[in-house]
C-alpha cells in the first residue's frame, strides 16, 4: 500500500472532483461529505508515510505508466511515456502541511460559503485546488510539475473570481490568471530549453546531467522567475493584493498555500541545480537574500497605510515570504562555500527558514479565517468602519490575537521561534541583515496593533455579530492550539520535520 502513496495522493481528489458535480445535483450533503473524506484519506496517507520517510530517510519512488525498459522506434520516439513521482523528506514536510491545512480551511468553508452562492462549482474548484497542490509536491519531473501548475492557477483564479455578481473578484480573478499564464509560459520555456540539451524532463537526471553552460543558467533563470512571481516575491507581487483581497477569506488561505507551494518549487530548482555548481548557488543564494529584504520592508510599509483589512493581510503575506527568502538564501550561499559556515549557521537559517513556512502558513491562515469573519460582520472591509467586536465576539478576539501576536515575532507563539532562529543564524553571516529583519517585526507588530485597536475596541458596535457555526469555530480553533502548541514546544517538528526536510534538501 505504501508504495502508492505517491499516486493515490493526486488521483484521489481528482476523482473526488469528478465525482462531486454529479453528487452535489443529486445531494448536496453528500457532496460536502464526499470531498471532506477525500480530503481526510490524502491527509490520513501523507501521516501513513510519515515513519518511513522522516524516520527511516526512505524515500519513495512511483512510476505512472509501464515499468519495462523503453523501445526507441525508427523515429527516436520512446515508448512508453512515463511520468516520476517522488516523496523525500523535503516533499513530505510540505506534504503533511498541506494536507492538514486543506482540511481544515475545507471545514471553514463548509459553513462560510452559502449554498446559493453555486456551493457545488465551489467544491469541485476547490478540491481541485488541492489535487493541484498535490500534484507540484509529488512530480520528479519538470512536466508533470509544469501540468499541476497549471490546474493550481486555473482553479485558484476561478475561485479568486467565484463571486461573479460584484464588481472586482472578476477582475481580481484575470489579473491573477493573467500573470499566472505570463508566469507558466515562461516555465515551460525553460523546460524546453533544458530538454532540447539533454532530452529528459527528470529532475534527478538534469540535476547531475547540467553543466552550468549559458543556456542552462537561462533557462533556470526562466524556471525560477515564474515560481517567485508565483509566492509573491518583490518586484513580482503586483497580483497579491487584489487577488488575496477580492477572494473568500478560505479561498485567501488556500491561494496563500499555494504560494507556499510555488516556494517549495523554487527551494526544490534552486538546491536541484545550484548545489552541482558552487558558482551558481553563491549568487542564487544572494538573489534570495536580497529580495528577501525588499520583500520583508515594502510588504510591512505597504501593510502599514492600508485602511483595507484584506489588503493589509496580503501585504504582510509579501512581507513574510521574505523571511524565509533569508534563511534559504543564507544556506544556499554557503552551502558551497568550503568552509565550515554551513555546518555553523547556513543549516541553521534554513531550518528557521523552513521553519517559517509551516509558522506562516498556520498564523496567515488564521488570519485570513478572522478577516473573513470581520467582513461577514460589519459587511466592509474599511478598518475605520470597523469597532467594538471585542465586547460581543470574545472567540474571534482570542484567536486574532493569537495569530497577530505570533507572525509579530512574540513569545511563547510558533512565530517567535522561527524567527529568532533566523535572527541568530543570520546576524553570524551578516548582522546588518538581521537588524532589518528585526525592524520589519517591530513594523509588523505596530500594523496588527492598529487592527486590532479599529475592529475590536472602541465603543460596542450597535449590530451584535451572529454566532459563528461550530465548523468555523473548530477550525480557527485547531490553528490557534498549533501556533501555541509549536511555540511552547518546537523541538518536535524540529527533529521530526524541519531537520529532515533540510538534509534531504542538501543530500546529506
Amino acid at each position: 500500500m505504501i508504495k502508492h502513496v505517491p499516486i493515490l495522493l493526486v488521483a484521489i481528489p481528482l476523482l473526488a472532483a469528478f465525482m462531486i458535480p454529479m453528487i452535489g445535483m443529486v445531494n448536496r450533503t453528500a457532496r460536502t461529505v464526499i470531498g471532506a473524506i477525500a480530503l481526510a484519506m490524502i491527509l490520513a496517507a501523507s501521516y501513513y508515510i510519515a515513519g518511513d520517510v522522516l524516520v527511516s530517510g526512505k524515500i519513495l519512488n512511483y512510476m505512472v505508466g509501464s515499468s519495462s525498459p523503453e523501445i526507441v522506434t525508427e523515429h527516436g520516439l520512446t515508448f512508453p511515456i512515463r511520468i516520476g513521482l517522488k516523496i523525500d523528506s523535503f516533499s513530505l514536510f510540505f506534504i503533511i502541511m498541506t494536507t492538514t491545512l486543506v482540511f481544515i480551511f475545507y471545514l471553514f468553508s463548509t459553513q462560510y460559503i452559502e449554498e446559493n452562492e453555486r456551493k457545488n462549482y465551489f467544491t469541485v474548484l476547490f478540491i481541485s485546488m488541492a489535487a493541484g497542490m498535490m500534484g507540484l509536491l509529488v512530480a520528479n519531473d519538470l512536466f508533470t510539475f509544469f501540468v499541476f501548475l497549471e490546474i493550481l492557477s486555473i482553479s485558484s483564479a476561478a475561485l479568486v473570481a467565484f463571486r461573479t455578481e460584484r464588481k472586482h473578484p472578476p477582475y481580481a480573478g484575470y489579473k491573477y490568471m493573467f500573470v499566472s499564464a505570463v508566469a507558466t509560459s515562461f516555465f515551460l520555456l525553460g523546460i524546453a530549453f533544458l530538454y532540447a540539451q539533454y532530452g529528459s524532463f527528470n529532475i534527478d537526471y538534469l540535476k547531475e546531467a547540467v553543466r552550468g553552460t549559458l543556456l542552462d543558467k537561462i533557462a533556470i533563470v526562466m524556471l525560477i522567475i515564474p515560481l517567485a512571481m508565483k509566492s509573491g516575491v518583490v518586484p513580482l507581487h503586483m497580483w497579491i493584493p487584489d487577488t488575496y483581497s477580492e477572494a473568500p477569506a478560505p479561498i485567501s488561505a488556500m491561494v496563500k498555500l499555494g504560494s507556499l507551494i510555488c516556494l517549495y518549487g523554487l527551494f526544490r530548482i534552486s538546491f536541484s541545480f545550484g548545489l552541482s555548481h558552487a558558482h551558481v548557488s553563491y549568487p542564487l543564494g544572494i538573489l534570495f537574500i536580497v529580495f528577501g529584504i525588499l520583500s520583508m520592508f515594502i510588504g510591512v510599509t505597504q501593510a502599514l497605510v492600508q485602511k483595507d483589512v484584506k489588503r493589509l493581510m496580503a501585504f504582510h503575506a509579501v512581507s513574510q515570504v521574505g523571511y524565509m527568502l533569508l534563511g534559504m538564501g543564507v544556506g544556499l550561499a554557503v552551502v558551497k562555500s568550503g568552509d565550515a559556515s554551513f555546518a555553523l549557521f547556513g543549516k541553521v537559517a534554513m531550518i528557521g527558514g523552513l521553519l517559517h513556512v509551516v509558522n506562516n502558513a498556520l498564523y496567515k491562515g488564521l488570519l485570513f479565517l478572522t478577516s473573513g469573519v470581520l467582513v461577514r460582520h460589519f459587511k466592509t472591509r474599511n478598518l475605520d468602519a470597523m469597532h467594538g467586536l471585542a465586547h460581543y465576539d470574545v472567540f474571534t478576539t482570542v484567536v486574532f490575537m493569537v495569530a497577530a501576536l505570533a507572525i509579530s515575532g512574540i513569545p511563547p507563539f510558533n512565530g517567535f521561534v522561527s524567527k529568532i532562529i533566523i535572527y541568530e543564524s543570520v546576524f553570524q553571516y551578516n548582522p546588518i541583515l538581521t537588524l532589518i529583519a528585526i525592524f520589519v517585526s517591530i513594523l509588523t507588530l505596530a500594523s496588527f496593533m492598529k487592527v486590532f485597536y479599529s475592529a475590536f475596541l472602541g465603543l460596542p458596535s450597535n449590530k451584535r455579530p451572529m454566532e459563528q457555526p461550530v465548523l468555523i469555530k473548530c477550525s480557527m480553533l485547531v490553528l490557534a492550539v498549533f501556533i501555541v502548541v509549536i511555540g511552547i514546544y518546537p523541538q518536535g517538528i524540529l527533529k521530526g520535520l524541519i531537520e529532515p526536510a533540510v538534509n534531504a534538501l542538501v543530500n546529506f
